[in-house]
């Protein structure tokens, strides 16, 4: 996860689920991720309809220059990408897997993309499973034409689903067998090297 933002919703979503699959929806409280309800947005499990937005924050609805409530999640992606974004929200949703990855808004005036990060989670809605999702759209970078020229689409990038354990790797996998490591001053320290 790349953003502050996308982190701290996880951790709060993680901490309101406890030993369940998904959180209910309304175990969440809005008073406590009040600073990330601008990127925020909540999706109805509707493939026929396109899994309608039920809500949308500020900050989203600016990147397209209009209030989103009740549009087609999928609508808002480049063609190619809608199906990778129908099967994504499944298997979310199915498998109360989140997901985070990375997207590209294209605005529609000649202007550069901007780098996104989207944060899939799945809720329950009054015990039933398949019926809402959580998600935040944040940018790395807010860019300069934010509000002034909307996405004409989302592209979808790199993709990673979360495991239970997503905040405990706090070094990379990639070690040999048998090398120690330790921490120094906040990085870490692999033993060996040069020689």
């Amino acid at each position: 996860m790349k953003t502050v933002s996308t982190r701290r919703l996880f951790e709060y979503w993680n901490e309101r689920r406890g030993s369940r699959a998904a959180p209910e929806r309304g175990d969440l409280e809005p008073g406590a991720i009040r600073q990330l309800l601008t990127d925020s947005f909540v999706i109805a499990f509707d493939p026929a309809a396109g899994h309608p937005l039920r809500l949308s924050g500020t900050r989203m609805c600016a990147f397209f220059c209009r209030e989103l409530r009740g549009e087609p999640f999928q609508e808002l992606w480049s063609a190619a990408t809608r199906p990778i974004v129908r099967e994504l929200i499944s298997v979310v949703a199915d498998e109360a897997s989140p997901a985070v990855g990375g997207v590209v808004a294209q605005p529609a005036a000649d202007f550069p993309t901007a780098d996104l990060e989207l944060l899939l989670l799945p809720l329950y809605h009054r015990g039933r499973r398949n019926a809402r999702m959580l998600g935040l759209l944040t940018p790395l970078v807010v860019p300069f034409w934010l509000g002034t020229s909307p996405v004409a689409e989302l592209s979808l990038g790199s993709l990673r689903h979360l495991g239970a354990d997503a905040q405990a790797t706090a070094a990379p996998r990639l070690l040999a067998p048998g090398r120690s490591l330790r921490i120094r001053h906040g990085l870490t320290v692999y033993d060996g090297g040069r020689q």
